[in-house]
């Protein structure tokens, strides 16, 4: 198991999540894979386990765990349902974020029912047209007043369609780029705002992808949370921490991929012994848990510098590349080692290839990542002599 937790209490919470996502997750995720949406008693579930505060403190209603937790919960949840691990994640981060940057009238008046799972949360970054490239944003926030005043339109957002609440990042000062990026807390159901939801050929049900547009939608001034200057470094250190969840999540889709196939090839008889008994069977099973031990250990890596304060920009994008890239090479034989048995929806894995590619493409995409970790690992040297 990528993440070792010795401490007792965590350890018994952390078999809670396993038996939330096995019962009732996994088999809920068959119908939401065909488009079926999860129902509002899912989350509520989810918020009486402790899963949408699970780094909010104690003394405001959360579970007060650290990232390695964290983590590890996500990895056990992801690997009944990645699109769920995710809507509930992006959830706790927004309540966490509550409790460090918002007012404590704010904080007080969305935070119990984010933590209960009455209401979900989403950070809104991506715009049409505009993906990793933050300095286009164009939602503005002009000042009018003593408050702000919004207008834009943000896409592909996790809890998109169906969120109470949204972080939500605008420029406040055009031509001035990434210092210009300030980030508002907006209520989704305040005049102004239209939701919407975003479909695509994989099911997005679970994870809730959807976008919303912000017609003069009027803020006051404590809503803004973080200030211009300050809100692009806060995305800087909060990413490294969503690629390494993204990370664990994928070991969590592998882990239950590589489960599922060897259940099925013990009790599967071909030529005269069972599937398991059969070298090349054995070896599409042992190149898959290789590669699995492998970004287990990259992605505990991660998780270990950022639980230190310690810079995991690279240890980070690593680690979420070498799992998704692991996903998308071992999801795949082991489905053909499989057969068509693989194909039934209340098996995993055609929904973990699914998943996988959204993964992919959430909090930076493998290409761009890959650009990132050769600027990082091998930085450009002076060439003056010393």
């Amino acid at each position: 198991m990528v993440f070792q937790i010795t401490n007792t209490s965590e350890r018994d919470w952390l078999s809670q999540v396993r038996d939330f996502a096995n019962h009732r997750i996994g088999p809920a995720a068959v119908g939401w894979s065909m488009g079926q949406t999860p129902g509002g008693d899912d989350f509520t579930v989810a918020g009486q386990l402790g899963l949408l505060g699970m780094e909010v403190p104690t003394d405001v209603g959360g579970r007060g765990f650290g990232v390695a937790v964290k983590m590890a919960a996500m990895e056990r949840l992801a690997a009944a349902d990645f699109g769920f691990a995710m809507s509930v994640v992006n959830t706790q981060n927004v309540a966490l974020r509550l409790v460090v940057s918002a007012p404590e009238w704010i904080s007080a008046r969305f935070l119990p029912d984010l933590l209960a799972g009455r209401m979900s949360a989403c950070t809104a970054l991506t715009e049409p047209g505009v993906g990793s490239d933050l300095a286009a944003v164009s939602t503005s926030a002009r000042r009018s007043g003593e408050g702000w005043v919004l207008d834009g339109e943000k896409c592909w957002i996790i809890n998109g369609r169906h969120a109470g609440l949204a972080l939500v990042y605008a420029q406040t000062d055009p031509g001035a780029g990434l210092h210009g990026l300030g980030a508002f807390l907006v209520d989704l159901n305040a005049d102004g705002v239209t939701r919407y939801p975003i479909e695509s050929a994989f099911s997005q049900t679970s994870i809730g992808t959807g976008g919303f547009t912000l017609e003069s939608v009027y803020l006051p001034k404590d809503h803004l949370i973080m200030q211009p200057g300050t809100a692009f470094r806060e995305i800087l250190q909060e990413i490294n921490g969503a690629r390494t969840y993204v990370a664990a999540m994928c070991c969590g889709m592998l882990n239950a991929a590589l489960e599922a196939v060897t259940v099925y090839g013990r009790r599967r008889a071909a030529f005269g012994k069972t599937l398991s008994d059969l070298p090349a069977w054995r070896e599409v099973q042992a190149e898959a848990e290789t590669a699995l031990a492998a970004v287990q250990a990259l992605t505990w890596e991660a998780v270990a510098r950022i639980a230190a304060n310690k810079d995991a920009r690279l240890a980070a994008a690593q680690a979420k590349i070498g799992a998704v890239e692991t996903c998308q090479r071992h999801l795949p034989a082991l489905l053909h080692a499989m057969g068509a048995e693989g194909l039934r929806p209340e098996h995993c894995l055609t929904r973990h290839l699914a998943a996988v590619q959204s993964a992919a493409l959430t909090d930076g995409a493998t290409a761009v990542l890959k650009q990132h970790v050769a600027k990082l690992s091998r930085p450009a040297h002076s060439t003056k002599e010393a």
